[in-house]
């Protein structure tokens, strides 16, 4: 099955949640799976389940109500976010086993790069010595997925210690560089990219920016 890959510069949290939602809406049986790869500039997002007692002080950073799955995150300069529009049907996992691929993926991307990483039951995300490099959040809508994971390359973590990260109070943060990895943002995503499409059984196919991305709305996020 096919895949289309869209790297984007940077992009701004709002629009781009919209047009993953819109996209997931209008999909039909044939319409083919996408992985938006980008940055977003320094965003909360609380989750359907989220909780605003867990945004502890904001600050000047925007706090945005998400309709994905979990608690609260946080995106921003240094940290590579991949959103996954797929139908998970004709993929053939549900949303457990979609969630367990994910993990699997950075894992195995972790793996390569030497570093001994893990899941937990009872918190999603992948963890390197108890320290979480990588977030999951997912909304299923119409047998399609969107939104899906963050992993932080190298970024400014003191944002985190503004929220209780995914609802856990004092969770440790951690990045690719603070573990030694020194891959430049392009090589990381295309690595990523590439293991993630092994797993769910897709072929990548790199696509142009969408219209979207290029309307007047959007035209200062990149």
């Amino acid at each position: 099955m096919n895949a289309l890959i869209r790297y984007f510069p940077t992009v701004d949290y709002s629009p781009c949640w919209q047009a993953m939602r819109a996209l997931t809406d209008h999909r039909g049986d044939d319409t083919e799976d996408e992985l938006w790869v980008l940055e977003h500039p320094p965003v909360f997002t609380l989750g359907q389940a989220g909780k605003p007692e867990h945004v502890l002080n904001p600050g000047d950073i925007p706090v945005v109500n998400s309709d994905r799955g979990g608690q609260v995150t946080y995106h921003g300069p240094g940290q590579t976010v991949i959103y996954l529009m797929l139908d998970i049907k004709r993929i053939g996992l549900g949303s457990r086993g979609l969630v367990t691929a994910i993990e699997d993926s950075i894992i195995e991307f972790l793996n390569d790069q030497g570093i001994n990483a893990a899941s937990r039951d009872d918190a999603p995300g992948v963890y390197v010595n108890g320290a979480k490099i990588a977030s999951l959040g997912l909304r299923i809508r119409r047998g399609a997925t969107y939104h899906g994971l963050a992993i932080n390359r190298d970024m400014d973590l003191s944002p985190w210690q503004r929220i209780n990260p995914c609802g856990h109070v004092g969770q440790p943060m951690t990045t690719l560089r603070a573990l030694g990895v020194t891959l430049e943002r392009e090589e990381t995503e295309q690595q990523l990219v590439t293991v993630l499409a092994k797993r769910l059984g897709l072929t990548p196919r790199t696509a142009p920016l969408p219209d979207w991305y290029n309307s007047p709305s959007t035209l200062s996020a990149g």
